[in-house]
């Protein structure tokens, strides 16, 4: 993805949005507890990622559509007909943010929400690839753009991590300690509202002006809200969708249809009424599941399907590198035994092998080479750049063939 040599480029991620390294920052905050660093603590700031211009940028030039963008107001979200409407001859669908009404609210104190920047700016998109890879957890940005003087929300937590970097402006950041804490993705702040509104009221943990190139990590649950100060501020939200113990637990109990004992019926009779009755059949399902990983097959085998659970989310929630659909067929037609190829970004293609094909299997398809290309697609899937000319195991002629069927498969792309 081009990015006119904004973006993160080398250095790495996580060390943009904390100054403590990244041991000392898995040990002491990561789900558990906030870190604010200032501007002077880190290295570079965030200007490369995003500006007040960027921002003008996607409202004016984009033709942004809804979910794309929202805007609220002290804590209550706008209808989008309020900010969106048609663009006029060719391009008449009416749910386009509309930069007139976006200036309108702006100027009436409502907070403007850029959101999925990871899908619509290229220097984004690259930091928030890089960040995830690091975290080994998928990432997603917005933008939060608030007037002088403005509250875009209450008082609430999120249920997902987050890192805010300050990009112009200051804005006061209050924060609380959790109410319900690490909560998962079904347990919004609202069924806790009161709760949350309480806690707001205590002396906060966390009372900071953030100026540009501020950063702080927030777990999931910490209660926040944001004023923006003497002039217009904009900051980028990184949520971190964690994976969670819940989910390993989820996906080893969906194994359990595999367990005999397990799918016998309930008692003649039995009452869900009686207490004592569903007591006893609870603790006699739990010690069968216990008995039942006891035994290392199993557990081998519960492993194998949990990590198969969550390889198919982060597929899910973390698609690869884009590819440039024109430049790709042009770099293919042009691609020889010197072309220098690594395989795209974020993609973790698994494959397979049989007696006499290598199989790559991508989200919804596969693709499928001779069993002499297997030292080959190895090479090529293990993501370090690599010539053509010098896949293993292959003449240069059969090289090229590979390397370029790949590319057009958008397995590999051409390395910078």
């Amino acid at each position: 993805m081009a990015t006119d040599g904004r973006g993160p480029g080398d250095r790495p991620a996580l060390s943009r949005c904390t100054a403590i390294g990244r041991d000392a920052f898995a040990a002491d905050h990561w789900g558990r507890r906030p870190l604010f660093t200032r501007a002077a603590d880190l290295d570079g700031g965030f200007a490369d990622l995003f500006s007040a211009e960027d921002a003008d940028t996607l409202v004016a030039d984009r033709a942004l559509r809804t979910p794309f963008a929202r805007m609220a107001k002290e804590g209550d979200v706008l209808p989008a007909a309020r900010y969106t409407g048609g663009g006029g001859f060719g391009a008449e669908i009416g749910d386009q943010i509309a930069s007139d009404r976006v200036l309108a609210e702006l100027a009436a104190g409502t907070t403007l929400v850029l959101q999925g920047l990871h899908r619509t700016w290229a220097p984004i998109a690259e930091f928030a690839r890089a960040l995830s890879a690091e975290l080994g957890h998928p990432c997603q940005v917005n933008a939060y753009i608030t007037p002088a003087s403005a509250r875009g929300f209450d008082p609430h937590y999120d249920v997902h991590d987050v890192f805010v970097l300050q990009i112009a402006g200051e804005k006061q950041w209050r924060i609380h300690e959790p109410v319900h804490p690490d909560p998962l993705r079904g347990q919004p702040w609202t069924d806790h509202r009161a709760a949350v509104a309480a806690r707001a009221q205590e002396p906060p943990a966390i009372d900071e002006t953030f100026r540009p190139g501020d950063a702080l990590y927030l777990p999931r649950g910490w209660i926040h809200s944001a004023t923006a100060l003497g002039e217009l501020s904009i900051h980028l939200t990184v949520g971190v969708a964690a994976y969670t113990r819940e989910e390993v637990m989820a996906a080893a109990v969906g194994q359990a249809s595999d367990i005999a004992a397990l799918r016998t019926s309930l008692p003649l009779g039995f009452d869900p009424d009686d207490q004592a009755a569903v007591d006893a059949e609870v603790s006699a399902a739990l010690d069968t599941l216990r008995a039942a990983l006891d035994d290392p097959a199993r557990r081998a085998a519960v492993a194998a399907a949990v990590g198969a659970t969550l390889r198919a989310r982060r597929r899910r929630d973390s698609p690869p590198g884009p590819v440039r659909p024109l430049a790709t067929v042009a770099a293919s037609d042009r691609l020889d035994g010197m072309t220098v190829v690594a395989a795209r970004s974020g993609l973790r293609p698994e494959h397979t092998v049989e007696v006499e094909t290598v199989t790559i299997r991508l989200a919804g398809r596969t693709v499928a080479l001779p069993i002499a290309a297997r030292a080959a697609v190895e090479r090529l899937l293990d993501g370090s750049p690599v010539r053509v000319g010098e896949l293993p195991g292959l003449d240069p002629e059969s090289a090229v063939v590979v390397a370029r069927r790949l590319l057009r498969e958008g397995v590999v792309v051409i390395a910078p």
